[in-house]
C-alpha cells in the first residue's frame, strides 16, 4: 500500500466544542441568528483548539499545470491560455489578481506544471514536476513517482507558510482542460457515473460534453480502479489538483484552515480525504460552483458552501470572496458583545427561544 511519509492529521477536539457553543449563544442576538457565520466559528476554534482564534497572514495559491487530456478535444480553449493567465496572475491581473488584494491574501503562483519556460518572480513558486499530465485517454495522467512529488512539493510549500507564520490557506487553480481530470476524479472516488460527473467546463457544446464523458469513462475502464487513493491521482489527475492535495494533507497536519475553491480545488480535496479522512474537518467550503458535480463533491464530503453567487471562473475567486464571511466569523466570536456586556436579559437562559423578527 503506497501511503505519504510522516502524515499525521489529528481529528478535531470535541472538547471546546460545548465551551464555544455556549460563547456563541451567549452573544446579544436570538440563538443561532447568525446562520452559518456561527458554524464557522465554532469550526475555526476547534481547528486551533481555541475560544479565541485568530487570523494570521493568509495566502491564496493559485496551482496551475497543464494536460495533455486536451488531444481528445475536451475542451474549447486553446491550451496557451495557461500560461497567459499565469502570466497575468503573476502581475496582480485576473479575477484572483484583484480578489486576492480587495480581500487580503498574499497570492502566489505555482507552477506544477504549466507547458512554459517562467522567469522567475516574486510571486511564482516553482514546483514543475514535468510539462503537463500525459494524455490519460492513453497512459496513466502520472507516474507513482510524478504523483508522489507533486504531493511532497504541496506538502513543502504549505510547510514553509506554517513556518512564516501563516494559518489560513485558500486553494485556487488554472489549467485549461482540468475539469477533465476533476470529473473522472468524482467519478472514481464518489461512484458517481460518468455522464452526471461531467459538465461544459469553459464552454463546450452538448456534443462537446457528450464526447468529453465518452473520453473518461472510456479511461476509467482502460485503467480500472484501483483500492489505492494516490494510485487512482496518478491515473487520472492532475499535477495541479496533486500538488493542492499535498498542500491541503499538509495544512491540516499544521491545524491550518483550508478554503477550498470550486470544481477543481474541491477534487483536490477528495483525493486528500481519500488518503486520510480527518482532512476534512479542516476545510471551509467557500461556494456552490455552477459546474456539474461540484454539488455532489460538497455533499459526499460533508460541507456546506458558504456562498452561492453563480461563480465558475475557478483560480481561487471564491475562495478570496468567502474570506470576508469567514473574518465576520472570527470577529463575532472575538468581539460581537455577549448579554451580560449589553446589560440585556438572555432569554435562552430563561427558556424561551426567539428569532429575529426584523427579518420577519
Amino acid at each position: 500500500m503506497i501511503k505519504l511519509d510522516n502524515l499525521n492529521i489529528e481529528p478535531l477536539q470535541d472538547e471546546l466544542a460545548e465551551q464555544l457553543q455556549y460563547k456563541i449563544d451567549q452573544k446579544a442576538k436570538p440563538v443561532g441568528s447568525l446562520g452559518q457565520m456561527e458554524r464557522l466559528a465554532k469550526q475555526i476554534g476547534m481547528i486551533q483548539g481555541s475560544l479565541t482564534p485568530q487570523l494570521s497572514k493568509p495566502v491564496m495559491l493559485t496551482v496551475a499545470a497543464d494536460h495533455h487530456i486536451c488531444d481528445e478535444g475536451v475542451s474549447p480553449c486553446p491550451v496557451e491560455i495557461t500560461w497567459q493567465q499565469c502570466l497575468n496572475f503573476l502581475n496582480g491581473g485576473g479575477g484572483i489578481g484583484l480578489f486576492s488584494q480587495e480581500y487580503g491574501f498574499d497570492l502566489k503562483v505555482v507552477d506544477a506544471g504549466v507547458n512554459f519556460d517562467f522567469q522567475p518572480h516574486p510571486r511564482l513558486i516553482d514546483a514543475k514536476v514535468r510539462k503537463g499530465t500525459r494524455n490519460f485517454s492513453k497512459e496513466p495522467a502520472m507516474t507513482m513517482d510524478e504523483c508522489l512529488q507533486a504531493l511532497d512539493n504541496g506538502r513543502n510549500i504549505v510547510a514553509k507558510l506554517a513556518d512564516e507564520g501563516t494559518n489560513v490557506v485558500g486553494f485556487g487553480e488554472m489549467g485549461i482542460g482540468n475539469t477533465s481530470p476533476a470529473s473522472a476524479l468524482l467519478s472514481v472516488f464518489t461512484g458517481l457515473d460518468v455522464d452526471k460527473a461531467v459538465g461544459p467546463g469553459s464552454g463546450l457544446t452538448t456534443e462537446g460534453v457528450m464526447n468529453k464523458a465518452r473520453v473518461l469513462g472510456d479511461a476509467i475502464k482502460q485503467h480500472g480502479i484501483s483500492d489505492n487513493a494516490i494510485e487512482n491521482l496518478a491515473r487520472f489527475g492532475g499535477l495541479e489538483i496533486a500538488t493542492i492535495a499535498g498542500g491541503m494533507l499538509e495544512a491540516a497536519a499544521r491545524r491550518m484552515i483550508i478554503i477550498t475553491d470550486g470544481f477543481i480545488t474541491t477534487s483536490a480535496l477528495l483525493a486528500a480525504y481519500a488518503i486520510e479522512p480527518n482532512v476534512v474537518n479542516y476545510a471551509l467550503f467557500s461556494h456552490q460552483s455552477q459546474e456539474q458535480g461540484h454539488k455532489h463533491m460538497v455533499d459526499y464530503l460533508g460541507g456546506e458552501p458558504i456562498l452561492d453567487l453563480g461563480f465558475r471562473l475557478g483560480e481561487g475567486t471564491g475562495a478570496a470572496v468567502a474570506y470576508a464571511v469567514v473574518k465576520g466569523a472570527v470577529a463575532m466570536l472575538n468581539k460581537m458583545t455577549s448579554f451580560d456586556e449589553a446589560a440585556i436579559v438572555n432569554t435562552a437562559n430563561l427558556g424561551i427561544r426567539i428569532t429575529d423578527e426584523s427579518n420577519n
